[in-house]
């Protein structure tokens, strides 16, 4: 079996990437491991092309166009045309993508063509009570009629996507995202007592506005509470950015507790486990999420996690027993649910080692790669 994703993201030393990258990449190489052939397929970060295998994975990564208003075709353009030399040389079996990936790729015959729902435009156009953009709306349809099957991460992008869009009666399985919990393993000695992690892009939807709203009422009862963040800057669609903004309006309201918040920028993703792991309390309040990787990364490491209550929070967070639920929008709720942890050391304890056995369960990454493996070996088999 060969599988191609593409994927802009795929992770690359020097330079930031989302989720969907790292997703990518646990996967890919989990099949690798399987005796699957994994092909990655993007634009690079960078003005030229390069290819490189790493762990198995071969990985095309396509010069961007800077023709402004037709990037997109000639981006499209190259994509299409690595994809059918790379079928040439070596038959693709699976073409994976995101919401929107499918929107100017030509089928190939004997190719199957699956969307893995990590949240679209339509769904976060819900979630944050903007408008569809037309053309952006537009390439999601388009990209659902040309899918032979999808694959949600969670309950709820399965059934706020179909409110917008439908899967027109083609094959859909419900996937989590895996956890490498060999990667992800419990490092106890490093904890750090009061000190608060963040991971995530720094932006209005991953609540980190009103977790930096929460920390003074953490900070009152706690006077040693640090508040780590790490991920890389959002910018407005004028350009500026998410950060400066911060600085500006939010963290002249702390005072002299501003020297307890630090901002430490992207990190490679294999520094993130250690940043868990010095962290008493991991919280990640987002406004909107598919199904998030950095809750269940935590609670593999036994990490006392704050997750939020919204959207596909309740699927992976059972309140008080493998972590606790907060209302994002509400920096007290927010320090309260820090400010429990803190106070009930020993319950935090019993709920880190809850939720670690809980994600070795239901996200652990041998049983979800058997998942997909299967799911594309049953799509194979349809005509």
């Amino acid at each position: 079996m060969h599988i191609c994703f593409l994927t802009n993201e795929y992770p690359k030393v020097g330079f930031s990437h989302g989720g969907i990258g790292s997703f990518v990449k646990t996967l890919a190489v989990a099949l690798v491991k399987q005796g699957i052939r994994v092909s990655v397929v993007g634009m690079n970060y960078t003005a030229n092309d390069e290819n490189e295998t790493s762990d198995g994975v071969t990985i095309y990564r396509l010069q961007k166009s800077k023709i402004k208003g037709l990037a997109w075709f000639y981006n499209s353009k190259a994509i299409n045309e690595k994809i059918i030399s790379i079928h040439k040389l070596d038959p693709i079996d699976i073409v994976e993508t995101s919401e929107l990936g499918l929107a100017f790729i030509k089928k190939t015959k004997n190719i199957k063509y699956i969307i893995r729902l990590h949240g679209g435009h339509h769904f976060f156009a819900e979630g944050e009570n903007r408008g569809i953009n037309k053309w952006k709306g537009f390439q999601e349809k388009r990209s659902f009629k040309k899918a032979d099957a999808f694959i949600a991460v969670s309950k709820y992008v399965k059934n706020h996507t179909e409110n917008y869009l439908s899967y027109n009666n083609k094959p859909l399985a419900y996937i989590s995202y895996p956890i490498n919990t060999e990667f992800f393993k419990p490092l106890k000695d490093q904890e750090v007592a009061r000190k608060i992690v963040f991971a995530g892009t720094v932006c209005e939807k991953k609540g980190i506005r009103q977790l930096i709203q929460a920390f003074p009422l953490v900070k009152k009862q706690f006077p040693l509470a640090t508040l780590e963040i790490y991920g890389r800057d959002w910018f407005y669609p004028d350009g500026s950015s998410y950060l400066g903004m911060l600085r500006e309006k939010e963290l002249p309201q702390l005072g002299e507790m501003v020297q307890d918040v630090h901002f430490h920028g992207a990190i490679a993703y294999d520094d993130i486990p250690s940043k868990y792991a010095q962290a008493e309390v991991c919280v990640f309040p987002s406004h909107m999420e598919t199904q998030g990787l950095v809750a269940p990364e935590a609670m593999a490491m036994e990490k006392a996690v704050v997750f939020t209550k919204l959207g596909p929070g309740p699927e992976t967070i059972t309140d008080y027993e493998t972590g606790l639920l907060c209302d994002p929008h509400n920096p007290k709720d927010i320090a309260d649910k820090i400010s429990w942890f803190f106070i009930n050391q020993e319950k935090k304890e019993a709920v880190g080692k809850k939720a670690s056995a809980f994600v070795i369960k239901k996200y652990g990454l041998n049983s979800i790669v058997n998942q997909n493996r299967i799911f594309f070996e049953i799509m194979l088999k349809k005509t």
